[in-house]
């Protein structure tokens, strides 16, 4: 599947984005996805890990509070709503995507991958 993600920018500490990922199959509530960020000279880490459908998320510590996941199934998109930011949530933000539901929240359990969209977090 290709996706396309889309939504970052800059944003002042406290503030929010919303973050899309498009997928190019009308099958994608289907498929498991992640969302993964890396900043600046550190390896990528793992944000959210939804599963198909309605399965649930599971989120990284860092973001547990803050950040939330949702899926728009007419649209074959999925968010990540980015609440309370902080200067350490700057980064690149790619979506993944597999149908094999991962064994845990890794990036290398996802197949296909976005571009990744930078967000930053500055005042």
């Amino acid at each position: 599947v290709q996706l396309q993600a889309s939504g970052g920018g800059l944003v002042q500490p406290g503030g929010s984005l919303r973050l899309s990922c498009a997928a190019s199959v009308d099958t994608f509530n289907y498929y498991h996805v992640g969302w993964f960020r890396q900043a600046p000279g550190k390896q990528r880490e793992a944000v959210a890990c939804m599963s198909w459908g309605d399965g649930g998320t599971v989120y990284a510590d860092s973001v547990k509070g803050r950040f939330s996941t949702s899926r728009d199934n007419a649209k074959n998109t999925v968010f990540l709503q980015m609440n309370s930011l902080k200067p350490e949530d700057t980064a690149v933000y790619f979506c993944a995507a597999d149908v094999v539901t991962p064994r845990t929240c890794v990036d290398s359990e996802y197949n296909d991958w976005g571009q990744g969209t930078l967000v930053t977090v500055s005042s």
